[in-house]
C-alpha cells in the first residue's frame, strides 16, 4: 500500500498484519482523488475508522490544510503516527485521536470543528438482504453529530461492502457512487 499523489507519492504506507485493518485499496483511492481533484487543496479533512490512516495522509500529501484521524485501536494508531513519519508529512497539520468514532463525533461537535472532507472507509458490515443494515456505515449515515461537522459545501465521503444495502436518510444528498469489485464509495453532501 502507498501514498497515489502529491508530495509524499509512491512512499510506502505500513499496516498492522492480520485481518483487523482492510485499508481501502489503491485502486479504490485513486479513483476517489481523481474525482475529488482540487478540493483537496487547503481542505480541513476529518477520517474516521482510521486505520492505517491512508485516506488523511492521501489528502495532506495533496496539499491539506489539515488532518484529524480517529482510530479505535492504539496498535494501529501507532501504525498511523509511523506512516506520517515515513511519508515525511507535516505532523503538524495531523492529529490521531485514540477513541471509538462515535465517542469522537459528540466531541467534535462540542468543540464547533468543522471538516470540508469527512472520509470513512469503516469494517465491512455483514449481507443485509430483508432488514436495515446494522453496519458503521449505517450508524454513520444515521448520526446527529456527523452532518455538523461538515463545513458548508463540505463532503461526506462513505466507503462500504456492496452487499450492506444502505439507506440513506432526508439529512444528506448522494451525489455520486463510485463501484469498484466489493468496494462502493458514496459522495454525499448535505441535504
Amino acid at each position: 500500500m502507498r501514498i497515489i499523489g502529491g508530495t509524499a507519492a509512491n512512499r510506502l504506507l505500513k499496516a498492522p498484519k492480520g485481518l483487523d485493518v482492510r485499508p481501502t485499496p489503491d485502486l479504490v483511492r485513486q479513483a476517489v482523488f481523481n474525482s475529488l481533484g482540487d478540493r483537496v487543496l487547503d481542505a480541513r479533512v476529518l477520517e474516521l475508522f482510521g486505520g492505517t490512516g491512508a485516506l488523511s495522509l492521501e489528502c495532506l500529501s495533496r496539499g491539506s490544510a489539515s488532518a484529524v484521524c480517529v482510530e479505535l485501536s492504539t496498535r494501529h494508531a501507532r501504525f498511523i503516527e509511523s506512516n506520517v513519519i515515513t511519508a515525511g508529512l507535516p505532523r503538524e497539520k495531523f492529529q490521531v485521536r485514540v477513541q471509538d468514532v462515535f465517542v469522537a463525533l459528540p466531541q467534535l461537535v462540542s468543540v464547533r470543528a468543522q471538516f470540508d472532507l469527512v472520509l470513512a472507509d469503516p469494517p465491512y458490515g455483514e449481507k443485509n438482504v430483508g432488514k436495515r443494515s446494522e453496519s458503521f456505515a449505517q450508524r454513520l449515515l444515521d448520526d446527529v453529530d456527523l452532518p455538523k461537522l461538515l463545513a458548508p459545501g463540505g463532503l461526506f465521503i462513505l466507503g462500504h461492502a456492496k452487499r450492506d444495502t444502505l439507506e440513506v436518510p432526508p439529512v444528506w444528498d448522494e451525489r455520486k457512487v463510485m463501484k469498484h469489485g466489493d468496494s462502493w464509495m458514496r459522495f454525499l453532501r448535505l441535504a
